[in-house]
């Protein structure tokens, strides 16, 4: 007799592409090519159509969930709830595992609503940390702790994320685990023809980073640092590859500092982590992060990486040993370590010879997936 699949439905807020849509796209992909006669595997989203798009590649059946969105609007909230208990109802999976937090939220109680066995909600950070009023980090504080109490299991992407919720009152911490973001190898572009691709200029040096145009990015602080090096002694340039809500006000900056022809912007490249080999500095100055994929991608182009000592940065970044950590919003900081990176050479080999070896010994893709399976298997 045929045994049943395991059914499973990955919920996400948005269907754009970011670190949470990579981390649901990278567990839905692996189990259905892993053992597609054990695991039945869908993905339910709201707005943006990259991450479906990519799924529907890889034969990853879809489902919308309309009016849904990061924003809050009390209208469209109760009609996504309504929506998703229908789904639930009718989809009748065994775990729905949930992503990001407003899909935590009411995701999380529609699925008990709807009877579902387990449900699973994965931490990518906490949306107290943003820049926003004091009521509305305590709203937000309350709907985090009602998600992980209508929630089965927690897992945090890092030991920051934990560290945060579990001190919350009446939290298990065995409720909670912890498992790290992972990454398989990656085959990267050879310096020149990715520069060529990206479609910089001549520059000697190239500082870079891939980064959704932000606020809680911080590029604006990246931007600062930069212009306090000596950028033109080095014959070095900025080049960020990304795109969002902040572009014209990051170029608007850049061109008031007189960057203009020094701070490339060089918009969305799809894959875009198959060109960091193109720079030679990393540099990340989140103001608020979790546990960053781009970093481990950094990681495993061996590239050198300065970064904001925020979330669970520091679990990877050990300051002059696997790269170098700065004060969050500090540009001077930031900018003394980009000329430390610019100019010793011999501290470069060695960080990120240690970087790429640390990244490859604990952090695959492999490791996440089995981690996660045990998580759905778990009582």
């Amino acid at each position: 007799m045929k045994s049943k699949r395991l059914k499973i439905l990955y919920v996400i807020t948005k269907g754009n592409w970011g670190g949470a849509q990579r981390y649901v796209f990278d567990l839905a992909t692996s189990l259905s090519t892993l053992s597609p006669e054990k695991f039945d595997v869908a993905v339910a989203y709201g707005s943006g159509d990259i991450l479906p798009k990519r799924l529907m590649e890889h034969d990853i059946r879809t489902i919308q969930v309309y009016g849904l969105q990061r924003d809050i609007n009390p209208l469209l909230d109760v009609k996504s709830f309504f929506e998703l208990v229908k789904i639930f109802k009718e989809e009748q999976p065994d775990i729905v595992h949930l992503n990001t937090s407003k899909i935590g939220g009411i995701g999380s109680l529609a699925a008990r609503i709807a009877g579902v066995p387990k449900i699973i909600f994965t931490g990518h950070g906490w949306a107290w940390n943003e820049d926003r009023s004091l009521p509305s980090k305590i709203f937000i504080i309350a709907a985090h702790w009602l998600t992980i109490h209508f929630c089965h299991k927690t897992i945090a992407v890092c030991h920051d994320v934990k560290r945060q919720i579990k001190n919350l009152p009446f939290i298990m911490d065995k409720k909670i685990v912890v498992i790290p973001n992972g990454i398989n190898e990656i085959t990267f572009e050879e310096k020149a023809a990715a520069r060529l691709k990206i479609g910089g200029g001549s520059e000697k040096i190239w500082v870079g980073t891939i980064a959704e145009l932000h606020k809680n990015k911080g590029l604006d602080i990246l931007i600062d640092a930069f212009a306090a090096t000596n950028h033109e002694s080095h014959n070095a340039a900025l080049y960020i590859i990304g795109e969002g809500e902040e572009r014209k006000n990051l170029e608007k900056q850049a061109k008031m500092l007189g960057l203009a022809n020094r701070i490339h912007f060089a918009g969305f490249i799809k894959d875009a982590s198959k060109l960091l080999k193109a720079f030679d500095v990393f540099a990340l100055s989140s103001r608020t992060e979790a546990f960053p994929y781009v970093l481990l991608e950094a990681g495993l182009a061996q590239l050198p990486i300065v970064a904001s000592s925020v979330g669970g940065i520091p679990e990877l970044i050990k300051h002059l040993k696997t790269g170098l950590l700065t004060k969050r919003g500090d540009k001077n900081e930031l900018a003394s370590a980009l000329e430390l990176l610019i100019t010793d050479s011999a501290l470069v080999a060695e960080m990120s010879h240690r970087v790429r070896k640390e990244v490859e010994n604990n952090y695959s893709k492999e490791l996440m997936v089995e981690k996660t399976l045990s998580v759905y298997n778990s009582k």
